[in-house]
């Protein structure tokens, strides 16, 4: 008897889990569902230098149908100690913060992400433009971070995460 109590009281453990980490997912937004991998953001952006800490998404994570040619990556990076002042030494910065809050829906996990009270600056000169890609970078030398949105950033018809021509990511 208390042999069968035991085991219907692990199946319901068992069978709750599920259903208790789907809510709190739910519930959490989604958060931590950002790509962590610091090596993607450094070969699309080498003058960043080596990164520290990254957290960015993509407009092919997840399943929404039919995979786009168009690849756009949007996050936060963390620049090695030292960079800031160097990329500040050798730019033109002014005054500038993202014209929006992480509007796109696959920007949703970075909504309340990111250094406490930025004060961005912003460089055209390491704006890219030009061939199928275009990028925007926002540095905040307090934190060392740089936010940054990028369309295709290796060029047309690539992927970030897989970092080859015509890959449709995970």
């Amino acid at each position: 008897m208390l042999e069968r109590r035991r085991l219907i009281g692990i199946g319901a453990g068992v069978g709750v889990l599920p259903v208790w980490w789907a809510l709190r997912r739910v519930a959490d937004g989604a958060k931590g569902d950002w790509h962590t991998d610091t090596g993607p953001l450094e070969r699309a952006f080498p003058v960043l230098g080596p990164l520290t800490d990254a957290r960015w998404v993509s407009s092919r994570d997840g399943d929404r149908g039919m995979p786009s040619p168009e690849l756009v990556i949007s996050g936060f990076a963390r620049l090695a100690p030292g960079r800031p002042a160097e990329l500040t030494a050798a730019h033109a910065f002014v005054s500038a913060g993202p014209g929006d809050d992480f509007s796109s829906w696959f920007e949703e996990p970075l909504k309340g992400e990111g250094p406490a009270n930025p004060r961005w600056i912003r460089s055209r000169e390491l704006d890219r433009d030009g061939s199928g890609y275009s990028a925007r970078l926002w540095l905040d030398r307090r934190s060392a971070t740089v936010r940054l949105w990028a369309l295709n950033p290796y060029g047309w018809a690539t992927s970030i995460v897989t970092g080859g021509p015509s890959g449709w990511g995970p």
